[in-house]
C-alpha cells in the first residue's frame, strides 16, 4: 500500500476510506469553526457536486493537537452546521490527510484489503473514496473526503481537480480567518482533551522576556516527565517563535503547551503580527531574521502552522515521541 504527499501522477493508488464508526464516542464541539458556517455551508456544497458523489465530509485541524473538527454533508445542518470534534489519530483517512496532507483515493474494494471494519461499514452505493488536503499559504488546513456512487479512474486531470479545489477550498477558509474578530483569543480560554495536561504563559513585549519563556516551558515539561530530547526540541523551536513574535509586534504574546497522551503540542499568540507563514518559503520568510527561525521549527518539530486572524497570529509546532507510533502508519 502506498501513499502520494502531493498527488503523485505515476503512483498507483492506495485507497483509504473515511467513515466513523456509529459506536464511536463523538463530542459536541465546545467552540465550532468561529465564523465558519457561510464557509462550511458552501464547501459542504462544493463537495457535493462533484460528479458522482453521494456525501462528503470536512474535517479541520484545531492547532495542530489531537483533536478534529469534522462535519459531513449527511448531518442535519439546517439550524447551524453540526461540527464534533474526532481524534486526530483515528487511523482513517480523512485524518491521516490532516496530519500528513497526502492525498488517498482508490476504490471500496482496494481499502476492503487493510480496513475491512470501515469498509463493511460503508454504504453499499460507495464504490470508490477519495481523501485530499484543504490548504492555504503551504499549509494544510484540514481535507475533505468524498464517497463516490460510481467507479472512479482518478487519473491525471480527475486528482489535478481535486487538488485545485481543496486549494481554492483553503483559500476560501484563510480569508474567513483574516476577516474574522474574536472578543477573546486567549489560548488559557482554550479546550483541554480530556486527561491532558495544560500551561499558558504570558510573554512581556520584551526580548529580555524570552530566556523567562524558555524557562517556563522547561520547568513545566520537566515536571511532566516529558522526555529529554522533546524538551530540548520544544526549546529550540518556542525561543524562535517567540523572538519572532515580539520583533513583529508592539505587544508581547502568549505560550501554552499541552501533552496529551504523549503528544506536545506549543502555540504561540501574539497580537498584532501581519506576517503570513508559508512553509514553502520558509528560508526567505521576513520572520526568519533571528537564524532563519521558521526553517528550525520546520526541521525539529512533526509539524507546524499558524492561522492569521484579525487580530493577530497563531502559530502553533507539534512534537510527537520519538520511540512512539502515535499518528504513524504501519506501512
Amino acid at each position: 500500500m502506498r501513499y502520494a504527499a502531493s498527488l503523485r501522477r505515476d503512483a498507483p493508488w492506495a485507497v483509504r476510506a473515511l467513515t466513523y464508526a456509529d459506536e464511536m464516542a463523538h463530542t459536541v464541539a465546545s467552540r465550532p469553526l468561529p465564523d465558519g458556517e457561510t464557509w462550511a455551508r458552501s464547501a459542504l456544497s462544493q463537495l457535493g457536486h462533484v460528479p458522482g458523489v453521494h456525501r462528503a465530509g470536512l474535517a479541520l485541524a484545531e492547532g495542530g493537537g489531537r483533536r478534529l473538527l469534522f462535519t459531513a454533508s449527511d448531518r442535519d445542518n439546517e439550524g447551524s452546521v453540526e461540527w464534533c470534534e474526532v481524534d486526530a489519530y483515528e487511523d482513517v483517512p480523512l485524518n491521516h490527510t490532516v496530519r500528513t496532507g497526502e492525498a488517498v483515493v482508490g476504490s471500496l474494494e482496494d481499502l476492503a484489503c487493510r480496513y475491512s471494519a470501515f469498509a463493511d461499514r460503508q454504504a453499499p452505493k460507495t464504490c470508490a473514496l477519495a481523501s485530499l488536503p484543504i490548504s492555504a499559504a503551504g499549509q494544510v488546513q484540514g481535507a475533505y473526503a468524498l464517497f463516490f456512487d460510481t467507479p472512479q479512474s482518478f487519473d491525471h486531470s480527475q486528482l489535478t481537480e481535486l487538488e485545485e479545489l481543496g486549494a481554492r477550498l483553503g483559500a476560501d477558509l484563510r480569508r474567513v480567518q483574516r476577516a474574522t474578530s474574536h472578543e477573546s483569543r486567549s489560548l488559557e480560554a482554550g479546550p483541554v482533551p480530556p486527561g491532558a495536561r495544560a500551561a499558558t504563559y504570558s510573554v512581556a513585549a520584551d526580548l529580555g522576556a524570552v530566556p523567562e519563556a524558555r524557562h517556563f516551558v522547561l520547568r513545566t515539561l520537566g515536571s511532566w516527565g516529558v522526555e529529554e530530547v522533546t524538551v530540548d526540541n520544544a526549546i529550540l523551536c518556542l525561543n524562535e517563535l517567540v523572538t519572532n513574535a515580539i520583533i513583529h509586534t508592539d505587544a508581547g504574546c502568549e505560550i501554552r503547551v499541552v501533552l496529551d497522551r504523549g503528544v506536545l503540542t506549543t502555540t504561540v499568540r501574539d497580537g498584532g503580527s501581519i506576517v503570513v507563514v508559508d512553509p514553502r518559503n520558509v528560508t526567505r520568510d521576513p520572520l526568519a531574521v533571528h537564524g532563519r527561525g521558521l526553517q528550525l521549527v520546520d526541521a525539529f518539530s512533526t509539524r507546524w502552522g499558524s492561522e492569521l486572524d484579525a487580530g493577530g497570529m497563531t502559530v502553533w509546532f507539534v512534537l510527537e515521541p520519538a520511540k512512539s507510533t502515535v499518528g504513524r502508519l504501519a506501512m
